[in-house]
């Protein structure tokens, strides 16, 4: 098996190169998108292993785009990245199939953390 795929998908340009600061050293190939759309199209010429979504964007928001993200790679798990006052949002994520989220802002370790647990974790 090759490096694990990750892609990030958010509207603030500092996550994305936060993201992409703290994954790409830890052995994980990085794709980021600025916003959902832009994320569907990769999902549709890419697989990924995991993919980090900001729940809460213009146009096509997170919840959105994980449920056509479970339509189109149904294997690949979704981590939400939401900030504080959204938590009931991503607890409707988890219901509708992301595997967890993250409140923001996160450390890197919180952010290594749950990447490893989610590609570790084949139960689900």
């Amino acid at each position: 098996m090759g490096r694990p795929r990750i892609l990030v998908i958010d509207d603030e340009e500092i996550v994305r190169i936060s993201c992409r600061k703290c994954l790409i050293p830890e052995g994980f190939d990085v794709d980021v998108a600025a916003n959902a759309r832009e994320g569907i199209t990769l999902t549709q010429t890419n697989k990924y292993d995991l993919v980090l979504t900001d729940l809460k964007m213009p146009g096509i928001d997170g919840m959105e785009f994980l449920v056509e993200m479970k339509r189109n790679q149904p294997d690949a798990k979704v981590i939400m990245i939401t900030g504080y006052s959204t938590v009931e949002h991503a607890v409707k994520a988890l219901k509708l199939g992301a595997y967890n989220y993250i409140e923001k802002p996160f450390t890197p370790d919180t952010l290594i953390a749950a990447v490893r647990e989610a590609l570790n974790d084949s139960s689900r």
